[in-house]
């Protein structure tokens, strides 16, 4: 009996290895390279001061706010637009294939072009304001505006298809019998989806969030193109310390937003538990 278990060990291990061992060389591997890095100095003697830079510079300080902004902001607006487009694709109308084809492209744009898009179309003197002008009206400032407002435009209309692809198949995955039988109960159009299928799709919902949050957090392109010239997030002054070859301190301000994502991530994972221990309590 122990030596079948010590076998199915074996086995598991042996199964688990290849996923396990891309893990650890190329995630582990530079994520250790990088906090070494992050905690010494040219001779190689122990240090903090890298991290003590960026909690204590004002600069360095509102790169990480404007990170955790740029963050959370886009993911709000993607998310008000996901969900209802998420439920509009599954209804049967004329054209629906073409329109489920169409809100994908944004995802093979690369950030860059979208950046342009932005200043092209939402400059003061661009495509939109030229096209108002004769109303009378002009557009605020939406580029370089100290909100940021260009950065999430630019970001929320990369995110919406990706995060629209994730919820849609998080309500698929909803049997048509719960939501039929909540229905039948007396319950509305309205409270069926507050109540049944929202919670029951939290886990993919949440995952969408997650994965667009840590990209949002970490973009450069987006922010360097399009965002305020102050205060600048973490990742753009990252590539300027990068460019001054201050290395051990781009480690650390890479090491900050790692953890940051990983906090994220543990958070999400402590959600979906809790969900999953209340569906199961539901269910007995």
């Amino acid at each position: 009996m122990q030596a079948a278990l010590r076998d199915r060990r074996a086995q598991l291990a042996l199964l688990l290895l290849p996923g396990v061992g891309y893990l650890v060389v190329f995630f582990g591997g530079p994520l250790a390279s990088a906090l070494i890095g992050s905690l010494q100095l040219n001779g190689g003697t122990f240090t903090l001061q890298w991290y003590e830079r960026i909690f204590t510079r004002a600069t360095m300080l509102r790169g990480l706010k404007t990170s955790i902004y740029y963050g959370v902001a886009p993911v709000i607006v993607s998310l008000a637009v996901s969900i209802p487009l998420a439920l509009l694709i599954r209804q049967n109308f004329r054209g629906r294939k073409l329109f489920n084809g169409l809100y994908k492209l944004p995802m093979a744009v690369p950030g860059i072009i979208v950046a342009l898009m932005v200043i092209i179309m939402a400059e003061r003197g661009g495509f939109i304001d030229r096209v108002i002008a004769p109303f009378g009206l002009s557009l605020p400032k939406l580029v370089r505006d100290e909100w940021g407002i260009g950065v999430i435009l630019a970001t929320v209309w990369k995110q919406i298809p990706f995060m629209t692809l994730i919820i849609t198949s998080a309500f698929a995955g909803i049997p048509e019998d719960i939501r039929h039988a909540a229905r039948s109960l007396g319950a509305s159009r309205l409270n069926t989806f507050v109540f049944v299928e929202v919670p029951l799709a939290m886990p993919g919902i949440t995952a969408a969030i997650l994965l667009t949050f840590i990209g949002s957090m970490g973009s450069y392109a987006v922010p360097d193109i399009v965002g305020s010239p102050s205060p600048r997030p973490l990742s753009v002054l990252m590539v300027s310390e990068f460019n001054d070859g201050k290395f051990a301190q781009v480690y650390a301000m890479g090491m900050v937003l790692s953890l940051f994502a990983i906090a994220v991530l543990l958070a999400y994972y402590a959600l979906t538990a809790k969900i999953g221990v209340n569906r199961a309590k539901g269910d007995e």
